[in-house]
């Protein structure tokens, strides 16, 4: 008889690990303010992100297989360590005054590398610890701690820097991962699934099982997909938007840091609600239509405001619908994979669903820096300086024009292809 799951193990995991990544995060948050201060570029920064994400994309397809075959608590265990191992160097790095860009790239795409394999055991450890019927519930509450970390993560990340640097930051980070580490190790139990495949086939047969389940289920293909093109544009978004607040006129670190801060609010909210509302009838239309509002609504209040109140605004509208999109992707997800092929899938839709954002973060950081900061500082008295300001940060400002139309296309095409699907737990997809 399978062994009823409890909830317990799981909130245990959750509120650990997520206090981990509010260390990571803050890490992460003071190395990119301190490299665009060194160097003042867009894509300087992006980098960043495009070297934790292109080992991510490149292995994910493989990671997946690893996962099915290993102990899915061992191989968080391994990861995080890793990861923090590479978290002490840039310490002693930052200590000894020899910290520069190229050692945060290796870094980065070191501890991308370790997230391509931790992910899918991570996702099957949640479907293996959450009882069925508390799925959107669950997703609620890791959206909920994701928008809370965001909002804690500037604050936190500025106080301790100007209190005692990056090494008091990173101190921080090392002292989360301690706590999250012993918890995993010591108090958490993760059942392995019970027809877990345990053939020896090759990666590459083993990863093939994850496509081709992908490609017999047309409906959670478009999904992925629609989503990839979602992340292209927010990637480039995520890599234009602090070049524009630290540059343009009435920005600065602090409302940078005040943008954050309302994503993290709008995402808070946006989680409450998911933990509030009912399921809902169809749940692909709830997708698309989170995934419009969002759009449609944010890059252009970047592009057109002049204020950090319009600013935030744009945050809010463009956040507070996502973790409500995520938890009914999530519970479509959970329910249409099977949990003994869920890390070999989970993988496959990594690669599918994530390629994009590498190339999002160049695109963004290269468009900035080569094409629209060039062309705006070269007008003048025109409509452009009307429509986008003067100045350093104008031509960012353009950029998030051109990224609402391109979010809002992506939109559409999507919606044409998914609309003869409906899909919620008593009817599946019909």
């Amino acid at each position: 008889m399978k062994k009823q799951k409890s909830l317990k193990q799981y909130l245990l995991l959750w509120s650990t690990q997520s206090l981990s990544t509010l260390g990571s995060a803050m890490t992460s948050y003071a190395l990119t303010l301190w490299l665009y201060q060194k160097t003042g570029l867009a894509l300087e920064t992006a980098m960043l992100q495009i070297c934790t994400y292109a080992p991510y994309v490149l292995m994910s397809i493989f990671a997946g297989a690893l996962s099915d075959r290993w102990n899915k608590k061992l191989t968080m265990l391994g990861c995080d360590l890793f990861a923090a191992v590479s978290t002490v160097a840039v310490l002693v790095l930052a200590m000894t005054g020899k910290l520069s860009g190229w050692h945060l790239y290796i870094i980065n795409a070191f501890n991308g590398l370790m997230n391509t394999i931790q992910r899918p055991a991570g996702d099957v450890a949640a479907t293996m610890l959450i009882p069925k019927e508390k799925y959107q519930r669950t997703s609620g509450l890791r959206s909920f701690s994701d928008s809370l970390n965001n909002i804690l993560t500037p604050v936190l990340a500025t106080a301790l820097f100007a209190f005692g640097g990056l090494e008091a930051v990173i101190a921080f980070d090392l002292t989360t991962f301690a706590a999250a580490f012993i918890t995993l190790g010591l108090f958490i139990k993760i059942p392995e699934p019970e027809k877990a495949d345990k053939e020896k086939n090759s990666l590459l047969k083993s990863a093939g099982e994850g496509l081709s389940w992908l490609k017999g289920k047309q409906m959670v293909l478009y999904l992925i997909l629609f989503l990839a093109g979602i992340n292209l544009v927010a990637s480039a978004y995520n890599a234009v938007l602090p070049a524009m607040i630290l540059s343009k006129q009435g920005g600065g670190k602090a409302v940078l840091g005040l943008v954050n801060t309302m994503v993290g609010v709008a995402t808070l909210a946006g989680s409450i609600i998911v933990m509030a509302v009912p399921k809902p009838k169809d749940r692909i239309r709830m997708i698309w239509l989170s995934l419009l509002l969002s759009m449609s609504t944010e890059n252009f209040l970047l592009a057109f405001g002049r204020t950090p109140l319009v600013w935030c605004i744009g945050a809010v509208c463009g956040w507070i619908a996502i973790p409500y999109m995520g938890a009914n992707l999530d519970v479509i997800l959970r329910n249409e994979i099977p949990e003994a092929m869920q890390g070999r899938v989970y993988s496959c839709r990594n690669t599918l669903q994530f390629f994009t954002i590498p190339v999002g973060y160049y695109l963004g950081g290269m468009l900035t820096d080569s094409v629209f900061e060039p062309f705006m500082q070269g007008r003048s008295a025109s409509v452009f300086n009307m429509l986008f300001g003067s100045g350093k940060g104008s031509g960012a400002a353009m950029l998030f024009a051109v990224l609402g139309v391109a979010g809002v296309a992506v939109c559409i095409v999507f919606g044409l292809l998914l609309r003869k699907y409906k899909w919620n737990e008593d009817k599946k997809q019909y």
